[in-house]
């Protein structure tokens, strides 16, 4: 069962594996001072009007991701500027605008990764969750504040407050939709196994249930929570899911 129509609380805040950067700066840099090296045309010998010999395009992109992530993670997202992207990267400050208009376009992007990977991870973890409906339902919650431990950097920017209004990313819109509809297909076939009560529309369903994980993430993210996570995930998940059973 596919949803088309979401509730607008969600269109409002909704709206690769992962990119991690451990990489020091000084070593980020000179690989990235390679890459710039690879992608510039040379001016020798003869080729095709546009098509430019030695440039591989989504190397640069990459790398800025890269370094965005780095700032949010250890100065925050207001800090992050495509200056400091391109600081950090090592190349120059021009470069960054081949790929990126301005901060919240690369905002945007980095949102974009996190929402694939989150969807990935959510659903790799109601694969591994069991054989039942209600076992894949609770093994996407569990993905869900999985890959926000596992990346708050990303998770961060996913849903901060730069990118709380999606209109004008179409495409951000349309990831967010296609992560939130995980959680939907797997209430749906609850609904269809008679484990969750069908008189209320999948999405309202899946709201409820993403505001929990959500919920409990966003503690995790932030330190509030001084519990391991796996342990307070699977507590969370159970009796969030148990509540959402039939009335009788």
């Amino acid at each position: 069962m596919r949803v088309t129509s979401r509730p607008r609380f969600y269109e409002n805040t909704v709206n690769m594996e992962m990119l991690t950067v451990s990489t020091p700066k000084a070593t980020l840099g000179a690989t990235v001072r390679q890459r710039e090296r690879q992608e510039r045309p040379s001016n020798r010998g003869s080729r095709r009007p546009g098509r430019a010999k030695g440039y591989h395009h989504g190397d640069l992109p990459r790398a800025l991701l890269d370094a965005a992530l780095h700032i949010v993670e250890t100065q925050g997202t207001a800090a992050l500027t495509l200056r400091a992207a391109a600081r950090l990267a090592g190349v120059s400050q021009a470069a960054p605008y081949r790929h990126f208009a301005n901060k919240e376009a690369i905002l945007t992007a980095v949102a974009e990764d996190g929402f694939r990977s989150l969807m990935a991870a959510m659903r790799r973890a109601a694969g591994a969750g069991g054989d039942g409906p209600l076992e894949r339902l609770r093994g996407v919650g569990l993905g869900y504040v999985t890959f926000a431990t596992e990346h708050p950097s990303h998770f961060r920017v996913m849903f901060g407050r730069e990118m709380a209004d999606r209109s004008a990313f179409p495409a951000l819109r349309q990831i967010a939709t296609e992560t939130f509809n995980v959680v939907v297909d797997a209430i749906s076939d609850c609904q269809r196994a008679g484990l969750v009560r069908s008189e209320e529309p999948p999405a309202d369903l899946a709201l409820t249930a993403w505001s929990g994980v959500h919920g409990l993430s966003a503690l995790l993210v932030n330190g509030v929570l001084d519990k391991p996570a796996a342990a307070v995930a699977e507590l969370v998940t159970r009796d969030l899911f148990l509540g959402l059973g039939r009335r009788r």
